[in-house]
């Protein structure tokens, strides 16, 4: 089964809050469990009164207006998938590279998402002065002091971006770009996202700085696995591959698949220019190798 998404309607987990209404349905339930919730006044932009916005209280340089001055962005047709498995010898790998108080405390996505982003830019070798970004999508469903409610299936989500010059990404070892995602996304709450009301509001709508960017979008966790229109579970469910915005090669995704082997991870697809692919296999290679023999155990 296939789905199409109006972003501007609902985020991943309204497009699976519906289909799940969908399956219940189908397997004869009189009503949805999760009634949907509209309640798009809790996320307008806040007034200081009557007629005046009240400004952003964010930098939001994630929608910087960025020019795109060496040709970053390459057309689909130049473009190569490719899929990695991400189970937790990999993730105990990486986490081998990093400072131990660091691998205590950043998240698997905060991990990954570092790895990533250091590979991809070792890969593409852009100028060391160009400013490469890493924006990650942050939902803020269930955060503390949230005022999203159960059954809202509008957009609840942040994209907060870390920023570095390439030369530091890679001067640095893996640790320093996990260091910046971290801090880029825990900067996200419901006053972020109110920020970014107003944003939108002062600026018309902006669309996210592309040049140099790189965006990844956690979604295995949203529970589209557990669907069930009658016939069982999925085997797969999630983006049919990498690059799936307007602009090729921006974006990923870390979706809950199982391997040949049995085994429980994530599946990142990632769309790259031809020539750079084999690079960013290596780089990956390397840190999903353990440091050393006594640091790999599994998380």
């Amino acid at each position: 089964m296939a789905v199409r998404v109006q972003h501007t309607m609902a985020d991943a987990a309204g497009m699976v809050q519906l289909l799940g209404a969908i399956a219940e349905l189908a397997r004869g339930a009189p009503a949805p469990t999760v009634q949907p919730v509209w309640g798009r006044e809790l996320l307008q932009a806040p007034l200081l009164n009557d007629d005046v916005l009240l400004p952003p209280r964010f930098a939001h340089c994630e929608y910087d207006d960025v020019m795109d001055m060496n040709d970053a962005i390459v057309p689909f047709e130049f473009m190569v998938h490719r899929s990695f498995f991400i189970g937790w010898r990999e993730i105990s790998a990486i986490r081998s590279h990093l400072p131990s108080a660091l691998s205590r405390e950043a998240t698997n996505f905060e991990v990954i998402t570092g790895c990533l982003w250091r590979c991809r830019t070792t890969a593409l070798a852009p100028h060391a002065d160009e400013e490469m970004r890493m924006i990650c999508t942050v939902n803020i469903r269930g955060k503390k002091d949230t005022i999203i409610p159960v059954g809202y299936y509008g957009n609840a989500f942040a994209s907060p971006v870390a920023i570095s010059t390439a030369g530091d990404l890679l001067a640095n070892p893996v640790s320093y770009a996990v260091e910046l995602v971290m801090k880029a996304k825990r900067e996200v709450d419901v006053e972020y996202i109110l920020s970014v009301a107003a944003l939108m509001a002062q600026r018309g709508r902006p669309h996210f700085a592309v040049a140099h960017t790189y965006l990844v979008s956690d979604v295995s966790k949203v529970g589209i696995r557990d669907l069930d229109f009658g016939w069982g579970k999925p085997v797969y469910a999630g983006p049919a591959k990498g690059g799936v915005v307007d602009i090729p090669g921006v974006a990923s995704f870390f979706i809950a698949v199982r391997n040949a082997m049995g085994e429980e991870g994530i599946s990142v697809p990632v769309c790259m220019p031809g020539p750079t692919m084999d690079k960013f296999v290596n780089e990956m290679g390397k840190l999903m190798r353990p440091a050393s023999a006594d640091t790999f155990s599994k998380m």
